[in-house]
């Protein structure tokens, strides 16, 4: 089987949907299927590289940033994948056409069906759905309603890593082609170690994400521990100004690459992990967190409480309140860290093998062409 991957983002850049297609192409490869990757070329990096057995293209588009990607952007990576793929049609015969983002991905895949007859998969991250993020794309979104609703009704089957997500799409479009798996982990990359005294936030830095709700939450604490948030976005310099008026020294580390020893060890050292995210499809880094060991405190709401489980404290999102009571909570009390840091790991491990979400999207591919 041959399958045509589309993504704009793929490791080193982008964010969570860039590593969670990485390591599905790599798992798929083990099961024997044959995979070619089409994302977006940047700065430094090579047009073609083989990793871990996949076929990775990267053609030419505009981006200036490895951590966020503007419309623009991505519709720039629309019009040179779609050239890119029909060159590479002309020597490829591909069994199903799997993509990223109903959009902007998405409209490659449909076009690709409409004159080539490829069938399509769609995984949907979340920033790609009308009501998702609407302090981010709500304008894009309505301009794009039609093609977006056939994009999703033309599809052979659209995969959601939450039902927080696939109740979203289905608020917007009536259909029944809408499956769930959830995102795999490789748990094994993380190595619990011995606790330190440190509280860790990780993402980018969009308001929705929430980390203004934490600074207020320990505004007036005094805290023996160390406070690092990783990532970089357009919310930042909001964030920093913020941090300046609260008691607790606050470290901004900046990005860091998921995959390097550095970005680990900031979790496998860190006792407390804070996500108090009021929008998010799945929360990958969750999974990150929970493989570390770390005592969660997230939201109530969305993907989050998929991903975690019982094993985190959930908390109401944009509530300081409430997530400077867990903080207490977890703070005061070293036994109830260790034990939701271990509850957290065996849930990890036993819920998110990534050799089984490969096998169940295997199995889609096969339903398909059959």
């Amino acid at each position: 089987m041959k399958i045509l991957m589309l993504n704009y983002e793929f490791p080193p850049i982008g964010g969570g949907a860039s590593p969670v297609t990485y390591y599905l192409c790599r798992e798929l490869v083990k099961l024997g299927v044959e995979i070619d990757v089409i994302t977006m070329n940047y700065t430094g990096l090579k047009k073609f590289e083989k990793i871990d057995g996949i076929n990775l293209y990267r053609v030419p588009c505009l981006r200036s940033k490895k951590e966020i990607c503007h419309t623009h952007e991505m519709f720039s990576y629309d019009i040179s994948a779609f050239f890119f793929v029909l060159k590479l049609m002309k020597k490829n015969r591909y069994d199903i056409n799997h993509t990223h983002f109903i959009i902007p991905c998405g409209l490659v895949s449909y076009l690709l069906k409409k004159f080539n007859g490829i069938p399509y998969v769609i995984t949907s991250h979340g920033s790609d759905v009308p009501g998702y993020n609407p302090d981010r794309f709500s304008l894009q979104h309505k301009l794009l309603k039609s093609i977006w609703e056939r994009i999703v009704k033309n599809a052979n089957q659209i995969i959601t890593p939450s039902n927080d997500l696939k109740n979203l799409i289905l608020r917007n479009i009536n259909t029944d082609n809408i499956t769930v798996i959830p995102h795999g982990f490789y748990f094994e990359d993380f190595k619990p170690r011995k606790k330190q005294r440190k509280i860790l936030l990780v993402s980018r830095l969009f308001k929705r994400k929430g980390f203004q709700y934490f600074l207020e939450a320990i505004k007036d604490l005094d805290m023996d521990y160390e406070i690092n948030i990783i990532g970089d976005g357009p919310y930042k310099e909001e964030l920093m100004k913020k941090a300046k008026e609260v008691k607790p020294k606050v470290n901004f580390v900046g990005w860091l690459d998921n995959r390097s020893q550095e970005y680990k060890k900031f979790f496998e050292e860190s006792s407390i992990f804070v996500f108090p995210s009021s929008q998010e499809s799945f929360g990958v880094i969750l999974q990150e967190a929970m493989a570390a060991e770390c005592a969660i405190i997230t939201s109530n709401i969305t993907g989050c409480p998929e991903v975690v489980g019982n094993t985190g404290i959930l908390v109401n999102p944009k509530n300081p309140g409430e997530i400077r009571e867990a903080l207490l909570m977890l703070i005061e009390n070293d036994n109830l860290r260790e034990r939701l840091g271990k509850k957290a790991r065996k849930r990890v491990e036993e819920k998110f093998s990534w050799k089984e979400i490969a096998s169940r999207y295997l199995n889609i591919y096969k339903d398909i062409l059959e």
